[in-house]
């Protein structure tokens, strides 16, 4: 059987339909993905850079919020690791699944740290993520043989940094999209929480009735 993509795993998570028309396309990171994913390698050179450069950089707060965080995460206990991984921009290979994972850590196992370029939830991370998180964790576990219970999520547009340990519901969930990502050979039914499909690329093919924010308001 083929493996999944990360990237497939996180989109079945969010919405199996889309993971559908997605197949079908072929899909250009967008420029402001690349550039905020090159925050997350510079992390040293930003906490030093002065209120101007900052402002220069597609971060998505502002400079002082930025700097602030940046701060917080150096507390997070793998910080040297984060600043310099082990490896960067990996491809690997595990039994069920394969892709990139962005930063490698050292921290006694291989441990994944995945970077988005997104705003990040009040507490945790978004289940995609989550997802997509696990997915690197059991190919990095696959490929050297031990166990890998953690793993590293950043916002580098934020410089947030978050751990997730990868208990049951994680691994669960992770599953459930495997099997979803599997099973796809038409188009899956639409989803019932249309908020998701208000920025959806593929919501007019999707035949998705979305309503306004004047609608909602009784405008």
């Amino acid at each position: 059987m083929s493996k999944v993509p990360f990237s497939e795993l996180a989109t079945a998570t969010y919405c199996p339909r889309k993971l559908y028309y997605q197949r079908r396309d072929d899909i250009e990171i967008p420029e402001l993905v690349v550039e905020r994913r090159q925050l997350a390698f510079e992390y040293d050179a930003l906490l030093d850079a002065d209120v101007a450069d900052l402002t220069d950089r597609p971060i998505a707060v502002s400079p002082e919020q930025f700097r602030s965080n940046l701060e917080r995460a150096t507390e997070c206990g793998a910080w040297s690791e984060l600043v310099s991984p082990t490896d960067r921009e990996l491809l690997v290979d595990g039994k069920d699944c394969r892709g990139i994972v962005h930063k490698v850590l050292n921290l006694e196992t291989p441990v994944p740290s995945m970077v988005f370029t997104g705003e990040p939830p009040d507490h945790g991370v978004w289940e995609p993520q989550s997802v997509r998180a696990v997915a690197a964790a059991k190919a990095l576990s696959w490929e050297h043989e031990q166990a890998v219970e953690r793993a590293f999520v950043e916002y580098p547009a934020y410089g947030i940094v978050r751990e997730l340990l990868l208990g049951t519901r994680r691994k669960a969930a992770y599953h459930r999209a495997l099997r979803t990502a599997r099973a796809i050979d038409g188009p899956p039914p639409r989803l019932k929480n249309r908020s998701k499909c208000e920025s959806c690329d593929y919501r007019t093919e999707c035949g998705v009735k979305t309503r306004s924010l004047r609608s909602l308001l009784g405008g």
